[in-house]
């Protein structure tokens, strides 16, 4: 008998005994491995045995990668996605040919044996021994199982799949432990299942209902006999036995299959016969994978949602959780995106600026009150290609974007509310010169800025006195230059906040006078964000892509909701949508105005013209146009657009007209409600809403002493704000 050691345990010798018994008279040292010479036998035997019981008794198997599947919000399928394509079935939905095939040609003693085949290690050894090396294996399926269970771990990382697949001792008695244990936990039917739907088929199909779809255009279910022999032929070699690429010895290796199922039973030999007479008839369905799939320029709409499920801390604490989540796959997800909208985007933007053209154009449309993106799209095509790109210009550096644009004017709507709010009159008057040195000191949040900077007009021709409304329609910028110098650069970057703002780069806003002017970069899906503030009444809601998700199981998970909140009182949005209809329908945005609906927007145009903007929004949909160069390079003078050459480009004559495409394609058929204003007339008493003379201001009150004489502004009272006196300003 053999001894114990002190403490209780096994000797050397139990310890041998055991590891060959389980391992060497079945298997796990010479099973697909080469015979070793004697000494290296003993070496690596001793090590293992004495590993073997520190193997954990239970195998961690992971959840089979799966293809996500991203729709609509109507239903419709804009793009599948995974990192492998696989789509896990039960057995009950497998054809029996294929079942039958699998085990025929892999393992044929499955239902007779244990987790490992005695009678196969025998043979795999003899065989072995004559070759010198490894002629033959004798992995059973569970063990094959669990050796596919190690792949999937690992995943894309090449060196977890190198350990996963090393012909080693030691990898194999930890993968005989593993089958053992499943043998008792599972029972055949379910590992046969487990390893139908793990196993590689080739041409990138994993399980054998992707290989089914692939192959042949059809369910596992729907196989034939010669088709489930052909698809488990290909398991031991998927390149060499690849019927698109090698038919032959793909023909060869399922003739195979049929002989060995009649040899077994399973078929008769007339049956093999049949089968093995006629030739392969693929009907291939090829791999749609990714965002590139999608039509309609979704491309960049799908990218953003992977971005959110990255980003958004809903799907995990951090990001390699969340990433997991995603390489694992297996949702369902429906999204907002409007598919009508996302046409009229996509056709808008295509139509106006072509994908060669030197600079590019991006697009956003939200719902206000909902936070819902209804879609956004890019002149160059979603792609690797010439004139392609995968960043996605419409969104921030951190969702996939890039550094953001200028908005140029775009902004003011922004400084207007925020001078609304602090009771500013939208009467308020300043003398805005054609070029003027901007106004200092000029407070801000943490103290004041003291700059020497100067700024002027587009055209000389624009001199003032200029009230509010058509300093904003004609978008002058030394008003609002004066507007935000007099009430301080802090409520302006407040109020900024409040509507979702920050720039493109994830950088705080800077407290510069010139912020008035748009001179942080910004993306479109935060500006048409921004102003859909506006049409809901002064309630920002924050943007969300997502409607719901399932998992493999059908099971909802959580997904991020719209948070929304007051950001401005109603009535300073119902005073800056009268100043943004007059921007429409007498200012520099005519060419953007819509027929038969309500809008307001506001257009943009930075210095040099590397940027061009039309933001815009009716009560049930709001977006923002950009038009330029991505690397900020190419000035829009002397340039082709679309096939429409330009002196200088203007937001009103290029990004104006692709708003007003897409904007009426979005909402064509729909309600077009009215949008709620307030009656604005002119300081002159020249009525432009259709109330000449009425809530006209009613004085203008006396300059204060030591203001000076020759200020150019005053204020003026309407009801419900306050009397305001302006300027300050020397005679600008």
């Amino acid at each position: 008998m053999a001894k114990k050691r002190a403490g209780g345990g096994r000797s050397r010798t139990q310890q041998a005994a055991k590891f060959l018994g389980v391992s060497v008279l079945a298997g796990a040292v010479l099973a697909g491995i080469a015979l070793p010479a004697a000494g290296a036998l003993g070496l690596a035997a001793k090590t293992s045995v004495e590993g073997f019981d520190d193997i954990p008794a239970n195998l961690r198997t992971p959840p089979l990668s799966q293809r996500t599947t991203i729709l609509d919000s109507d239903g419709g399928e804009i793009a599948s996605v995974y990192s492998r394509d696989r789509t896990v079935v039960p057995l009950k939905d497998m054809s029996r040919y294929v079942q039958q095939a699998i085990v025929a040609i892999e393992d044929a003693r499955f239902y007779s044996h244990g987790a490992i085949d005695v009678k196969g290690i025998l043979r795999a050894v003899n065989k072995n021994a004559q070759s010198g090396g490894v002629s033959q294996g004798a992995s059973t399926l569970t063990q094959q199982y669990v050796k596919n269970v190690f792949i999937e771990e690992a995943g894309d990382d090449p060196d977890k799949v190198a350990q996963a697949t090393q012909q080693t001792l030691g990898r194999k008695v930890k993968e005989l432990k593993y089958a053992i244990k499943l043998e008792d936990k599972l029972g055949k039917r379910k590992i046969l299942q487990n390893y139908l739907n793990i196993t590689f088929f080739g041409e990138q199909a994993y399980g054998v209902e992707s290989a089914a779809q692939r192959y042949f255009s059809k369910h596992a279910k729907d196989l034939t006999l010669e088709e489930s022999a052909l698809l488990a032929g290909i398991v031991q070699s998927p390149t060499r036995y690849d019927p698109v690429n090698h038919p032959q010895a793909a023909t060869a290796r399922r003739n195979t299959v049929l002989r060995r199922m009649a040899d077994l039973k399973n078929i008769t030999r007339a049956e093999a016969d049949a089968a093995a007479a006629r030739p392969i008839k693929l009907k291939i369905s090829r791999p749609q994978n990714g965002c590139i799939t999608a039509t309609d320029g979704a491309g960049f709409f799908c990218d953003y949602v992977r971005e959110v499920l990255l980003n958004d801390k809903t799907f995990g604490a951090t990001r390699e959780i969340r990433s997991q989540r995603w390489m694992q796959g297996g949702l369902t997800i429906r999204t907002t995106l409007d598919r009508q909208s996302q046409k009229a985007i996509q056709a808008s933007l295509s139509k106006h600026v072509y994908e060669d053209d030197p600079v590019a154009a991006a697009g956003a449309v939200v719902e206000p009150g909902t936070g819902k993106i209804l879609g956004m799209g890019q002149s160059r095509p979603y792609g690797f290609g010439t004139n392609q790109t995968q960043i996605n210009l419409s969104v921030n550096r951190k969702m996939g974007g890039g550094a953001g644009y200028q908005p140029g004017s775009t902004f003011k709507p922004i400084i207007a509310a925020a001078a609304l709010e602090q009771g500013i009159s939208p009467y308020q008057q300043y003398s805005s010169p054609f070029k003027m040195a901007y106004p200092r000191p000029v407070q801000t949040c943490t103290g004041e800025w003291n700059g020497t900077d100067t700024v002027q007009n587009e055209d000389p021709k624009e001199v003032g006195p200029y009230a509010m409304k058509e300093a904003t329609a004609k978008s002058v910028n030394t008003y609002y230059v004066q507007l935000i110098s007099d009430m301080g650069v802090c409520p302006a970057v407040t109020m900024a906040k409040k509507m979702g703002i920050q720039p493109a780069d994830g950088k705080p806003l800077k407290q510069v006078p010139s912020m008035a002017l748009g001179i942080q970069e910004m993306s479109p899906l935060t500006m048409a964000t921004a102003y859909a503030t506006f049409a809901n009444e002064g309630t920002y809601c924050s943007p969300v892509a997502i409607e719901s998700i399932t998992d493999a199981q059908g099971k909802a998970l959580n997904v991020p909701r719209t948070s929304c909140h007051s950001a401005m009182s109603k009535k300073t949005a119902d005073t800056v949508n009268a100043l943004l209809k007059g921007v429409v329908e007498d200012g520099t945005g005519k060419q953007a105005g819509l027929k038969g609906r309500d809008s307001a927007g506001k257009t943009g145009t930075t210095d040099s013209r590397y940027a061009a903007w039309f933001v815009g929004y009716t009560p049930n949909a709001a977006g923002a146009v950009w038009v330029g160069d991505p690397r900020h390079q190419r000035q829009m003078y002397d340039i082709t657009i679309g096939g429409v050459a330009h002196d200088k480009v203007y937001g009103a004559d290029t990004p104006g007209p692709i708003w007003r495409d897409m904007m009426a394609g979005a909402l064509d058929g729909r309600p077009a409600p009215a949008l709620p204003t307030v009656p604005l007339d002119d300081p002159k008493g020249n009525g432009d809403d259709g109330n000449k003379g009425k809530d006209k201001p009613q004085q203008k009150p006396k300059p204060k002493p030591g203001d000076g004489d020759n200020k150019p502004g005053g204020g003026w009272h309407i009801p419900g704000f306050p009397d305001i006196l302006g300027g300050g300003n020397g005679g600008w």
